[in-house]
């Protein structure tokens, strides 16, 4: 392609943007709600409990603040300890997940009747369940979007490890309903998305069952081989265009850090390599910044158990923080606030 038609395309690209997301507003009023939910049982490592508090520690709270946003942290759920709890089959610890996510949905619920963002710090990515179940409780159908190197879309029956990490999605889908059996402390969740308002980004290490479900559903998917085939920016824009072809509904954000490659976020319980890279990862956020639709945000897997040093720990949690912060408007070009004035001297 020669010089003078990439930009022609360019352009066209820029309009093509400009066009399809009017809702761009970068000094629009945030505010913003965080619930930490310190959990780990829908998965066998140890640690990513302390994923909140490290992802706050790491400058969430200041940086969301600088970029004029009102906050207000909810703190960190308590959440039942089920103890000694029975496997069903190769389920593991299905009271003790169905408990915590109805306890996370009723605050996300709470959180965006009061108005704010909500943003989930995870705790690892089963908490889905009731983060999405909450935000739709409380502003109705929503289009999702999935960012992840695991498409989290078995159902309790075609799990081969029994994690309920991996099984968020099967729990939430409409289309999925008739798979899922009945179990403890499920019986408040009711599916609440339809498979064509979920866009995956980042997918590349997907089970077999999960790959027929994707396309039995026929989910659209931007693994890590279209994201290089494509380019980011192209990802998005498609993505944005297919969730808003419909109906511009509220968008959900479930971010898993380990979407990004683990050269960059080593502490995460299920790391594959060959990820985003980190201006990927936080392109993602801005863009979704800029649509004025993105409704809840979150962000699970960091473990701070599972870095080799703290420095690798400091730029998963580090990096947690840029991608919610480019959620909330911050620009790698630089930010001021509208009402700032240059001082006289």
């Amino acid at each position: 392609m020669s010089g003078a038609r990439r930009s022609v395309w360019g352009l066209a690209l820029s309009l093509h943007h400009l066009h399809h997301h009017p809702h761009h507003h970068p000094h629009r009023h945030l505010s913003v709600g965080i619930v930490g939910a310190p959990f780990s049982k829908g998965q066998a490592r140890p640690g990513v409990e302390g994923g909140p508090d490290r992802i706050r520690t790491a400058g969430l709270l200041e940086g969301l603040q600088q970029l004029g946003c009102e906050v207000k942290d909810y703190g960190n759920l308590t959440f039942e300890d089920v103890a000694d709890e029975t496997a069903l089959g190769r389920l593991k610890s299905v009271r003790a997940v169905g408990g915590a996510n109805q306890r996370l949905s009723a605050a996300v619920k709470v959180a965006k009747q009061d108005g704010h963002t909500a943003v989930v710090l995870g705790g690892d990515h089963s908490l889905a369940i009731g983060s999405i179940h909450g935000h739709s409780a409380a502003v109705g159908p929503l289009s999702v979007m999935w960012v992840d190197a695991h498409a989290d879309v078995n159902t309790p029956l075609t799990s081969e490890t029994g994690n309920l990490h991996g099984q968020p999605l099967s729990y939430l889908l409409h289309e999925l309903q008739s798979k899922v059996p009945a179990l403890p402390n499920f019986s408040w969740l009711k599916p609440c998305v339809s498979a064509r308002d979920v866009v995956y980004v980042g997918l590349r290490d997907v089970d077999p069952a999960e790959h027929y479900i994707l396309k039995l559903l026929g989910m659209k998917v931007f693994s890590m081989s279209q994201v290089d085939q494509l380019g980011i920016a192209r990802v998005m824009e498609e993505s944005c265009d297919y969730l808003c072809s419909r109906a511009k509904k509220p968008i959900h954000l479930s971010y898993d850090i380990d979407a990004i490659d683990p050269s960059v976020t080593p502490a995460t319980g299920t790391p594959v390599v060959g990820g985003l890279t980190y201006r990927e990862g936080v392109y993602i956020a801005e863009h979704l910044s800029q649509t004025g639709l993105l409704s809840a945000v979150d962000l699970v897997e960091v473990n701070p158990l599972r870095g080799p040093t703290d420095g690798a720990v400091q730029s998963t949690a580090s990096t947690a923080v840029h991608v919610l912060l480019g959620c909330f408007g911050r620009l790698r070009e630089g930010n001021h606030l509208p009402d700032y004035r240059l001082p006289d001297p």
